[in-house]
């Protein structure tokens, strides 16, 4: 059966890859980010003579216009099968450097708005009979890292949440996948927020050289295909999860000196 994937975050990196990797087999796609000219790209790369692509701009730092946004899409589709929550913001500054109101941005965009665009979704997939619900984590979200400490928060938020919600709906065939990328090859780094607010515009060396996002995006999909609970993917840095959590003298010991670029 044809599914309908949507896919926020979609203009670039891994939501872009991962909307290229479904369009492979024909899924319609639905693609938002605050970025329209960046989805009409993606868009063009998608279509296919078999399937349809609706580019859906929307804000997760605003959820003012969801409503007319998912009414939008239920006048083009009866029903999303797979709902990827990929939009997000990084950072790269100090605790002690970083004002609060950063914090709040990040967790509008990282936690709040995800969860909003989620729990306006959730009825309409229980409606048609279930489907899948993907958060895109990090593995930042389990365990603290310097430079990252209200990102890190946000994406442990996020695990809180989607595991929740799957327990809550486990009898009604909604699905839910948390995905934990390490270092993936993208610009994510270049909109990440400094101690100020502002973008850093610089790109980290560890994202430059990591995974492909092309393989990150086909890992997922399969995960969300064999509906894996959780799913780590990346290099040799995945290691760390397993040192926070099997060896943890040993994480305290590494992480306070890895370059957390």
């Amino acid at each position: 059966m044809q599914k309908t994937v949507w896919i926020t975050g979609a203009s670039s990196g891994i939501g872009e890859a991962l909307a290229i990797e479904y369009a492979k087999s024909n899924a319609n796609l639905i693609l938002s980010s605050r970025k329209k000219d960046g989805l009409d790209l993606v868009a063009q790369k998608c279509q296919t003579s078999a399937n349809i692509v609706l580019v859906a701009p929307l804000d997760l730092a605003d959820s003012s216009n969801f409503e007319a946004v998912i009414a939008e899409v239920k006048s083009q589709f009866d029903r999303v099968d797979i709902l990827i929550n990929n939009g997000g913001i990084s950072q790269r500054s100090l605790v002690l450097e970083t004002p609060m109101e950063v914090d709040r941005r990040i967790f509008e965009i990282n936690y709040f708005g995800t969860i909003h665009l989620t729990k306006l979704i959730l009825p309409w997939m229980l409606r048609t009979g279930g489907g899948n619900i993907v958060a895109i984590s990090s593995i930042s979200g389990k365990f603290g890292f310097p430079l990252r400490a209200s990102y890190a928060a946000s994406k442990h938020a996020l695990f809180g949440f989607f595991e929740t919600l799957g327990l809550e709906h486990i009898n009604d065939n909604i699905r839910t996948t948390v995905v934990c990328p390490g270092r993936i090859q993208t610009n994510f780094s270049l909109s990440a927020l400094n101690s100020k607010g502002e973008k850093t515009n610089e790109m980290d060396p560890g994202l430059a050289s990591g995974m492909p996002a092309s393989i990150c995006a086909r890992r997922i999909a399969k995960a969300v295909r064999k509906n894996k609970r959780e799913v780590w993917i990346g290099g040799k840095e995945v290691l760390m999860v397993y040192f926070h959590k099997y060896i943890p003298w040993l994480f305290w010991k590494i992480a306070p000196n890895i370059d957390p670029r």
